[in-house]
């Protein structure tokens, strides 16, 4: 095992809103010191040209293609993770050389886990440069060159901090951590610290593409929205009998997979009520695949914000048994938890450490991954 590393982990997800950065001090395995954290948001200009990247990238048939907009706009997104980094360490009084490696995630444009296809746009080597710090980057790939779906990739950072926490007897088991990002997803700890992850269905995606195209706005905030509707049980039975919730063998999602109602289908205010349900509903179904029946959800990204996701969210789990915990209740950070992950496999990818297991994404057996950009003026070592 190797030593406490000072990692800076870089997260853009699948909801396009900006990038969370966040820092944690670690050995890879069981000592997870998290530092500070922030957001910096996209201009909606940029919003638009990732949302043209989308569809840019639906004809990309390799990984290194880059069809269209996509090679500056890799370029352009590299630069604002650069920016974003410089800021972020001015901010925080801490000198690029106190940063042993940044985790840099990328933006997700494409994922099609049944072609072993996943396209993140981020270039590493750039980003070392621009900031002088080591960048380990592309850590789906090698999961997918072993039979892996090449998400989710967070268990393995959840995992450690359920240790943490039983540690001090503040959980029931099994815990499932809950990420609502544009989609979501489920890693499940259990006795012997059995780990359990996969997709769960559509988190915050549709609701953001239907308030945007029904409100001009580019997410709900808070679920006010929502607040205002009410669920129409036809269209969340017909999102809740997608054979992605029955299928035995879960698979990772793309944002596409799902696609918003249609217009006619709802007002603005019972299309946010019934996506924010089928949210909610679509996690307790998924779980129902774990296992054993969650004791205590803990539940992170922006959909936690939402209070009518977690309403619901909080009823149907209670309804099995179930207890449902915002990450703030348990002395988290509900908001940088990707981040802080992604700066936890960085090291783990440094030291050659699992980053994905067969109970997490179908891969073969436990392998590491990632790929290493050294600074200017370091060679990389083979990790």
């Amino acid at each position: 095992m190797g030593g406490v590393l000072t990692a800076i982990g870089l997260m853009s997800g699948t909801s396009m809103d900006g990038i969370d950065i966040a820092v944690v001090r670690t050995d890879g395995d069981s000592i997870v010191d998290r530092g500070p954290s922030a957001g910096y948001a996209y201009d909606p200009q940029f919003r638009e040209r990732l949302k043209q990247g989308l569809e840019d990238a639906r004809s990309i048939l390799k990984r290194e293609e880059r069809p269209g907009t996509l090679a500056d706009l890799e370029r352009d997104l590299t630069l604002r993770h650069a920016l974003a980094v410089r800021m972020f360490l001015q901010e925080n009084n801490i000198l690029p050389d106190n940063v042993d490696v940044i985790g840099f995630h990328g933006q997700t444009v494409l994922h099609r886990p049944d072609q072993a296809l996943t396209v993140q746009l981020g270039d590493g080597e750039l980003l070392a440069r621009e900031t002088g710090i080591d960048v380990v980057y592309d850590m789906r790939a090698n999961d997918m060159a072993h039979g892996g779906q090449g998400a989710p990739l967070i268990p393995a950072y959840h995992a450690a901090l359920a240790r943490g926490l039983s540690k001090v007897g503040e959980i029931a088991t099994p815990v499932v951590f809950v990420n609502i990002g544009g989609i979501s997803n489920l890693t499940y700890i259990g006795a012997g610290e059995e780990i359990v992850a996969y997709d769960s269905g559509p988190g915050n995606t549709l609701i953001d593409q239907w308030v945007e195209a029904h409100a001009g706005i580019p997410y709900d905030q808070g679920g006010m929205i929502a607040s205002e509707g009410g669920v129409l049980r036809e269209l969340v039975d017909r999102y809740l009998s997608h054979p992605f919730f029955s299928a035995e063998k879960r698979r990772s999602l793309d944002r596409n997979d799902f696609a918003p109602p249609a217009a006619g289908d709802a007002s603005p205010e019972d299309g946010a009520r019934t996506l924010a349900h089928v949210t909610a509903a679509g996690i307790v179904r998924s779980a129902r695949h774990l296992p054993a029946s969650p004791a205590t959800y803990i539940v992170c990204g922006g959909g936690r914000l939402n209070s009518v996701i977690m309403s619901d969210l909080r009823a149907l789990a209670e309804a099995e048994g179930a207890r449902v915990l915002a990450a703030e209740a348990l002395d988290l950070n509900g908001d940088s938890m990707e981040a802080e992950a992604w700066a936890y496999l960085a090291v783990r990818s440094r030291y050659g450490l699992p980053l994905t297991y067969p109970g997490t994404t179908g891969v073969s057996c436990p392998v590491s991954g990632g790929r290493l950009a050294a600074k200017p003026g370091r060679i990389a070592a083979v990790s």
